[in-house]
């Protein structure tokens, strides 16, 4: 579902940045809530999370492979803009460090993934849970649903900016200045993978963390949930033994462990082939499509290119040491910036008390 470079057009490269942007700007305000509630250790975790489960591949029946997001449990989690930020945190270093996606192409993968996935599953989810209780199962699988939906509504933008740029950019000819795919080949690909498997890991995904968090920390559900009752007759619900930091520690080691299942598919996912790997006979081209050409290699600083050693050796291995270290720039980046924001709020709401306390004397003088 990564874009790369070369793919879109930079016109739809800006308008996908014209998009994000004001997202990002608001975003950055409203996750100040999740801030104020000292979730961003939370947020860290669940942005790393976002970063393992997008480079963990799932090999399709056809030789390629997709993969899920994790944008929809981090709307249901913590708020649909929380997810905005830290799946975006997740795709800048995807496409900075690793070359998963483009550089230019971020705004329109961050559009897709954490817009329009969180966004829709999110609604999703709020529309099948109504206002039952937390402890509710009808929660566990409106949060199912929404995950596969929400993976899937951002597989079909994906696949609709892709397949609509050899219709609207062109050589005088009629030859595709960039992706060389029509809508025809777009749609039946992108969402083939995603409806028949991603989509169900997504679910999986996003299912299982909530049915975790109903027996082991609920109330950490309250504050995006205001107003909802934690269960029908107002119980205090039991507490796991296993604390979810312990949890998430081993479910992100055993993920990292299995990164490399993407490996074992012959192909990677569909339109994230460089231009020489695009096989041009069957698209009835005689050379790479020229705007490709020119912006695929816009930027080539990345630290680990496809997750590997520039040898092309140890591939499996290669792939841990990327998830690793990608989990630690997007956990501690995001933790960084969360507790930046909280200090600045804090040093804001107490000049804003001083000021209230130095006009009260002023009246009582």
């Amino acid at each position: 579902m990564h874009i790369p470079d070369g793919y879109l057009s930079p016109a739809t490269c800006a308008a996908g940045f014209c998009v994000a942007v004001p997202f990002w700007v608001v975003a950055s305000r409203k996750v100040t809530k999740v801030v104020k509630t000292r979730n961003v250790p939370r947020l860290a975790v669940f942005a790393a999370l976002s970063f393992l489960v997008m480079m963990f591949n799932v090999p399709i029946p056809d030789g390629t492979t997709a993969h899920a997001v994790g944008g929809v449990v981090i709307a249901i989690c913590l708020g649909p803009w929380a997810a905005v930020i830290a799946v975006s945190v997740a795709l800048l270093f995807q496409a900075l460090l690793f070359g998963d996606g483009g550089v230019l192409a971020l705004g329109v993968n961050v559009m897709n993934m954490a817009i329009i996935g969180p966004f829709v599953g999110y609604a999703v989810y709020k529309l099948i849970s109504g206002r039952v209780p937390l402890m509710s199962r009808r929660r566990v699988l409106a949060a199912g649903i929404a995950g596969y939906v929400g993976l899937n509504a951002a597989a079909l933008a994906t696949a609709v900016v892709l397949g609509i740029q050899p219709d609207l950019f062109t050589t005088a000819d009629g030859t595709p200045l960039y992706s060389p795919y029509h809508l025809s080949q777009t749609i039946p690909a992108v969402m083939l993978a995603h409806v028949v498997v991603a989509g169900f890991v997504e679910a999986i995904l996003t299912a299982g963390v909530l049915a975790y968090l109903q027996r082991s920390d609920v109330t950490s559900l309250v504050p995006n949930h205001p107003g909802i009752p934690i269960t029908a007759d107002d119980q205090e619900p039991s507490k796991s033994r296993i604390t979810p930091a312990k949890v998430a520690i081993g479910f992100i080691t055993v993920m990292v462990v299995l990164t490399p299942l993407g490996l074992l598919a012959p192909g990677g996912a569909f339109g994230e082939s460089a231009p020489e790997e695009i096989d041009l006979g069957s698209l009835g081209l005689q050379s790479v499509p020229a705007g490709l050409e020119k912006y695929s290699g816009f930027w080539n600083h990345t630290l680990l290119g496809d997750y590997g050693f520039s040898s092309g050796e140890n591939a499996n291995v290669g792939y841990i040491v990327s998830a690793l270290i990608g989990i630690a720039v997007v956990g501690i980046t995001i933790f960084v910036l969360g507790t930046l924001i909280r200090w600045v709020l804090g040093r804001t709401g107490k000049a804003a008390d001083e000021s209230r306390t130095t006009q009260d004397s002023d009246i009582n003088a």
